[in-house]
């Protein structure tokens, strides 16, 4: 009864000091205030904690069990405890997993089996971990890497095309028109409206404005990954928004280009030589105007 008595005081507050060094003293202070920490730190969804406990009284006493339960907030915590938790696993379990890499930023994590994706500036992806085994898809928006555990198989979807993949190591891209696949090791099949084909490794494919463009690469990962942004038959708007992603910048265009396509490797760590190389290709002139916004203007 002493401690029933001490414990309503000292979650009220209303102990004197002499009366707290006390109470610390004792065995069950230790664990009184394990739980308060614990569950102090706990976030859950609101609901109705007296309605709850209402229907545990309810329920115990329909099964004919006498258990005295009160008043007591041992019990609620208990309950909030489990709820909490209950509710955390499911979250992280069945709602949708969304992966995402700012401009200027890469991400890297692993799927459910163990393969990893890496993901280029100011893309995303989106997944499900339950019941992956049986539901392997992916939804990607931009650029990713992937590296993909060995008798493993999942589908990426992106709003121009799908790429089915078995055991692999691949690049997806897809940027507003342009869905760009490149196959470094096994084999992938892609999928872009009404056409299918089967890359191997070494393998490249390019389709944009309903045009398909085939080649060949001797690189064993994307050049992004390394440091570098390497560009085929590229305009030169489609190079500055990737320039704006990489360094997370803007870029204000105040002079005309003639379409000229670009085909070459561009650094994604070193902003001046970026700039300086499109200068000296387009003829043009980079004004930094400040830390995140460049002009360019004709020589």
């Amino acid at each position: 009864m002493e401690n029933k008595y001490n414990l309503t005081k000292w979650l009220a507050g209303e102990m004197t000091q002499s009366e707290l060094n006390d109470f610390q003293k004792t065995p069950e202070y230790i664990t009184y205030s394990k739980i308060s920490e614990y569950s102090s730190q706990l976030e859950t969804p609101k609901f109705d904690e007296n309605q709850l406990y209402a229907n545990i009284i309810s329920s115990e006493k329909e099964t004919g069990k006498v258990i005295k339960l009160q008043n007591n907030w041992l019990y609620k915590v208990a309950a909030v405890l489990v709820i909490g938790l209950g509710l955390t696993f499911g979250l992280k379990n069945f709602v949708s997993q969304t992966e995402v890499a700012l401009n200027g930023q890469k991400t890297t994590f692993a799927l459910p089996d163990n393969s990893e994706i890496v993901l280029n500036s100011g893309s995303e992806i989106n997944y499900k971990k339950w019941n992956w085994d049986n539901n392997r898809n992916l939804e990607l928006q931009g650029e990713a890497y992937f590296r993909v555990a060995k008798g493993k198989k999942f589908a990426v979807m992106t709003n121009l095309g799908k790429v089915t993949v078995l055991g692999t190591q691949f690049d997806v891209k897809a940027r507003k028109n342009r869905f760009d696949v490149t196959c470094f090791e096994g084999r992938v099949k892609v999928n872009f409206k009404d056409k299918q084909i089967v890359l191997t490794h070494g393998q490249s494919v390019t389709f944009e404005n309903e045009k398909q463009i085939d080649s060949k690469t001797d690189a064993i990962k994307p050049e992004w990954i390394e440091n570098k942004i390497a560009f085929r038959d590229e305009n030169l708007l489609n190079i500055l928004n990737e320039i704006e992603r990489q360094y997370n910048v803007s870029i204000e265009m105040k002079a005309q280009f003639n379409g000229e396509l670009f085909t070459g490797k561009i650094p994604n760590n070193n902003l001046d030589i970026a700039l300086q190389i499109i200068a000296t290709t387009y003829h043009l002139e980079p004004i930094k105007i400040s830390k995140n916004k460049i002009i360019f203007e004709a020589k």
